[in-house]
């Protein structure tokens, strides 16, 4: 028996309500974290798909508490969350806006330019550098490949002094 309940469109918009644990200027929707979101052929539970920004992102579990509580104050009582890893979750799955947030809140968005962040032994040759998100400057320099979380690095502004973290492309 099918029973009512919310539409897609509506349940979208309700993940898009939950902040990133880790980046609470995001939303799980707008880094790209919830993959899918549909109703069984029933109509009688709800399957929402999420893939971590790193497979052993510990904030996935977080994440997942937060999908299930926002759900269940909704209505929505027979949930499966599925954990896809396959495919791996790029940046290309942020939304423009959300880079446009997360210079905002003060980090670097990811962009063809952070190749270096990402680089094993980033090398001294390489002129491509990272704008800093509080003064716009290009005279960046690499501190850590690692920040606060395993999808940032960390930076310091040559200009203004101040250190940042840019969120790593992959």
């Amino acid at each position: 028996m099918v029973t009512a309940h919310a539409s897609v469109s509506e349940i979208w918009n309700w993940l898009s309500e939950i902040a990133d644990p880790e980046i609470p200027a995001l939303s799980i929707v707008d880094l790209g974290i919830v993959r899918d979101a549909e109703w069984s052929s029933d109509g009688e539970e709800l399957t929402v798909a999420i893939t971590p920004t790193y497979s052993g992102c510990p904030a996935i579990e977080v994440i997942a508490d937060e999908i299930r509580s926002s759900l269940e104050e909704r209505g929505v009582h027979r949930l499966r969350l599925e954990t896809r890893l396959s495919p791996a979750w790029t940046t290309d799955w942020m939304t423009e806006e959300a880079k446009e947030r997360l210079r905002a809140y003060g980090i670097a968005p990811p962009s063809a330019r952070l190749i270096a962040a990402t680089d094993i032994a980033p090398s001294a040759h390489n002129d491509e550098q990272i704008v800093c998100p509080r003064c716009g400057s290009d005279a960046t320099e690499l501190v850590s490949r690692f920040s606060s979380t395993a999808c940032k690095a960390l930076y310091k502004c040559r200009s203004c002094l101040e250190p940042f973290d840019a969120f790593k492309r992959h």
